[in-house]
Formats: C-alpha cells, sequence, structure tokens
C-alpha cells in the first residue's frame, strides 16, 4: 500500500500549499491514502467544516488533528457526523468523535488508522500505549487489515519514538505531528514498523511554527502578554509530509521518505 500522511496544516498558507502541489504529488506517488493533520488550518487554530471538505476535494481522505481539535466549536457537533475526521483515541469515553477508522480502498484492501496524543507537556489525556494496546486487539496487521498507520501528535522526541518503538512490528508506521518541524529520522524499525518522530507542517517557514514571529518573539522575550494573539505568517507555504509503502500482506513497511515541497526547506526529490 501507498500511503501519504501530510503534516500539520497551518492556516491559509498551509492550505494553499497542500492544494498547490497534492495534485503532482497524487501523479508522481499514486498513493492509495491521503491522510492530513488539519487541527491548526484555521486561521492557526482548530479547523472547520468548510476546510474539511476543501480538503476532500483535493483528494485528502481522512483528517487527524490534536490538542487544537475544539478550537473552532463546531467541531463539536461536526465531528460526530463526519467518521474520516478524527480526534485522539486516548480522550476519555464519551468525547464526541472516534479515534481510528478502516478505510476500505476500491481493490478491497483495507487500512486502518488511528491517532493519539502524547501526555508529555501535553493535556493530561488517558495512557495513549494502552489505548494502542485495546485497539490493536481488534485489528491483526496483516489478516485484519493490510496496513496500519498511526498519527502521534506529541510534544517530545522521546514520548514519540517510544510510541513506534513499542508498536513495532504490530502496525505498518508510526509518524508524529505536534512540533511542526520535520525531522530526519525516517527509519523502519527492527520488526518492520516505518518512523518519523515529526513529519513537519504544510505552511510558511518564515516564521515561528508557522505563525507570525512578532507575538511569539515578544512572549519570550518580554515576558508579559502582548497586544495580539498569534496568527499565521503571510507567505507562501511548503508542503511537508511524509510517504510510506507496506507490504500487503504483511502490513510491514518496505520504504519511508520525507515530503518536502516549497520555499525555504530543502525539497525532496526522489520520491517515486
Amino acid at each position: 500500500m501507498r500511503i501519504l500522511f501530510l503534516g500539520d496544516i497551518v492556516g491559509q498558507p498551509g492550505r494553499d500549499a497542500v492544494e498547490r502541489h497534492i495534485e503532482n504529488l497524487k501523479s508522481k506517488l499514486n498513493p492509495d491514502i491521503i491522510i492530513a493533520n488539519a487541527e491548526n488550518s484555521a486561521h492557526g487554530f482548530g479547523l472547520t467544516e468548510k476546510i474539511v471538505k476543501g480538503l476532500y476535494e483535493v483528494g485528502v481522505d481522512v483528517i487527524t488533528t490534536g490538542n487544537h481539535a475544539w478550537d473552532q466549536r463546531e467541531m463539536l457537533s461536526y465531528i460526530e457526523r463526519d467518521k474520516n475526521v478524527l480526534r485522539a483515541l486516548n480522550y476519555p469515553d464519551g468525547t464526541p468523535g472516534r479515534g481510528s477508522i478502516v478505510k476500505q480502498l476500491t481493490d478491497g484492501r483495507k487500512i486502518l488508522v488511528a491517532h493519539v496524543m502524547g501526555r508529555l507537556f501535553m493535556d493530561p489525556l488517558d495512557d495513549p500505549f494502552a489505548a494502542m494496546d485495546t485497539l490493536l486487539q481488534k485489528y491483526n496487521l496483516g489478516s485484519a487489515v493490510n496496513a496500519i498507520f498511526v498519527d502521534i501528535h506529541g510534544e517530545t522526541t522521546s514520548e514519540k519514538m517510544a510510541m513506534g518503538q513499542y508498536l513495532d512490528g504490530r502496525v505498518s508506521a508510526v509518524v508524529g505531528t505536534h512540533t511542526h518541524v520535520p525531522t530526519a529520522d525516517c527509519q523502519i524499525f527492527s520488526k518492520g514498523t516505518g518512523f518519523q518522530t515529526d513529519a513537519g507542517m504544510c505552511g510558511n517557514y518564515n516564521s515561528v511554527i508557522g505563525m507570525d514571529k512578532d507575538v511569539p518573539i515578544h512572549k519570550f522575550t518580554k515576558k508579559y502578554p502582548a497586544k495580539s494573539r498569534m496568527f499565521p505568517a503571510d507567505g507562501q507555504g511548503t508542503l511537508c509530509g511524509t510517504f510510506v509503502k507496506t507490504d500487503d500482506t504483511t502490513g510491514l513497511a518496505t520504504s519511508i521518505v520525507p515530503v518536502r515541497i516549497g520555499p525555504r526547506l530543502e525539497n525532496t526529490h526522489e520520491l517515486d
């Protein structure tokens, strides 16, 4: 299976970057499924039904979120109606929405997409490791489903890497989100699970993690509130993500490479 994952989409520059480059990526990579983290797509904070439908129109199949899932209040009700938008699996029982979905491709193959959130320096949610154990009791890789992709939304590299190693051999790939900076550690672990600590963001990298520089710099240097709230940096965005190939029989990864297209960052070229 060929899986294209797009990192955190930040504001209009991130949405524009996805729209600008996704057709070329579909032509070049021929993905079977496209997954995108869109928790920052609505002016940097949350997402909306309109944005979700726009992402579907350009070819995104499943949308993951994170700690900003509820910043736009409409999502509390919309996420109940749209099974392809995921919130973290380890939210407490009773939280609107769902943390995983099984998508069946037109040729009959199936992929389980799961989304968990880390707890270090994040909201004190339920144990994400236990949540994945419970989920994987229902879905054996290579039999119940042909592939399993996990987005772990977390602050620390250690927690995200620990999740990847913990799930090694049980899922196809574990890719991190949230820190908005693409890491250079794409690898396949010893038991066959593909991993990258963070896919990076789809947004303007002439910024502070996608946001206009002035407000966060003021916060770090002055230590008192700025006059305005943070907002996405204007300018052309760069698309960042990860492309994973898996063996349809075992479900394990056969390759994992970063995807970077746009200004400022070194672009990836060997994507075939």
